[in-house]
C-alpha cells in the first residue's frame, strides 16, 4: 500500500497547536503544516495527553476509513500514514502521523456547510433537506454509509465543508475528510476494547441527519444499496493490510467485526 511509509522520517522541525476535541471530551489534537512547496501540506497526530504523550490511534483510523472509502468508490480526502519523529512541548516522541494537502482547487476558498446554510436556507429547511435542494442528496447518503459502518462521532458541520470558485462561481462540497474519531478510538485499554460493542447505536454529532448513524442509514434509499460493490472478508483484510505493525492485532480483530457486523446489518435495515 503506498498510503504508509514505515521509514522513519525526523519530523521535528514541525511546530504543533492545540486543538480541542470538537467532541467535547477531555484530550486534544495536535496540527501542524508545511507551506514550503508548491501545495500546502498539513500534518495531524492521534489523541495525546500531556503527561502520558500520544495515546490515542486516530491517524490509523483515517488510513482504515480511507481505503473503505476507495473501496466504494467515493470521494475523500487523501491522507498518508508516515512513521516519524516528532518534539511536543519539548519532548520527543516515535509515532505516526497523518499528512494531507490541501484539496481547494485555484480560485476556490472554503466554508463550513453550517455557515454556508445558515446563509441560504429557506424558511424551515433542515440541513438534510437543504443539500437535496442543493442536489448533493448522492453525497449525503455516501456519508451516511460510511458514518455507520466505521460509527463516526464528529461529523459536525465544520467536518463537512462548502468550496467556491470565486471566478466561475461554481459550488461544491469538499471530498469528505476527518474520520479520526471512528471505529474504537475512545479505547485506550485492553478492558476499554474487550467491552466495546461495536453494534451499540451510540449517539454522535451530525450536523445533516440526526445523532444516530443507524438512524441515518435508515434514510438511504435501496436503489442507492443495491448499487454498491459487495463487500467480503477478503476485501476487508485488504483493508487493514499494513497495518499489523502498527496497531495491535487485538485492536485490527476488533475494527474488522465493527466493518463486517454494520456491513451484514445493512440488508437488515
Amino acid at each position: 500500500m503506498n498510503d504508509i511509509i514505515l521509514e522513519l522520517n525526523d519530523m521535528r522541525y514541525l511546530n504543533w497547536a492545540r486543538t480541542r476535541k470538537s467532541s467535547g471530551t477531555a484530550g486534544s489534537f495536535l496540527k501542524s503544516y508545511d507551506d514550503t512547496g508548491k501545495k500546502k501540506k498539513y500534518y495531524k497526530l492521534s489523541d495525546s495527553d500531556p503527561v502520558k504523550g500520544i495515546i490515542g490511534h486516530e491517524c490509523v483510523n483515517e488510513i482504515v476509513v480511507q481505503r473503505l472509502l476507495d473501496f466504494f468508490g467515493i470521494e475523500h480526502l487523501e491522507y498518508t500514514l508516515i512513521h516519524a519523529m516528532v518534539t511536543v512541548d519539548g519532548r520527543d516522541y516515535e509515532t505516526y502521523l497523518c499528512r494531507s494537502e490541501d484539496y481547494k482547487e485555484a480560485d476556490e476558498s472554503k466554508i463550513p456547510l453550517e455557515d454556508y446554510f445558515i446563509m441560504n436556507r429557506e424558511n424551515d429547511e433542515s440541513p438534510f433537506d437543504y443539500c437535496r435542494r442543493m442536489g448533493w442528496e448522492k453525497y449525503v447518503y455516501e456519508m451516511f454509509l460510511i458514518d455507520y459502518l466505521v460509527l463516526n462521532r464528529d461529523r459536525h458541520g465544520a467536518n463537512i465543508e462548502v468550496l467556491r470558485n470565486s471566478k466561475t462561481k461554481a459550488v461544491r462540497l469538499a471530498p469528505l475528510f476527518d474520520h479520526g474519531l471512528s471505529l474504537v478510538c475512545r479505547c485506550h485499554t485492553e478492558d476499554e476494547l474487550n467491552d466495546f460493542d461495536v453494534m451499540e447505536d451510540r449517539r454522535v454529532q451530525a450536523f445533516v441527519g440526526t445523532g444516530s448513524t443507524l438512524e441515518n442509514v435508515r434514510s438511504i434509499p435501496k436503489s442507492f444499496l443495491k448499487e454498491l460493490p459487495d463487500l467480503t472478508e477478503t476485501d476487508l483484510d485488504q483493508i487493514f493490510e499494513g497495518l499489523e505493525t502498527i496497531i495491535g492485532s487485538a485492536y485490527i480483530v476488533k475494527m474488522k467485526s465493527m466493518i463486517w457486523g454494520r456491513w451484514g446489518a445493512l440488508g437488515r435495515i
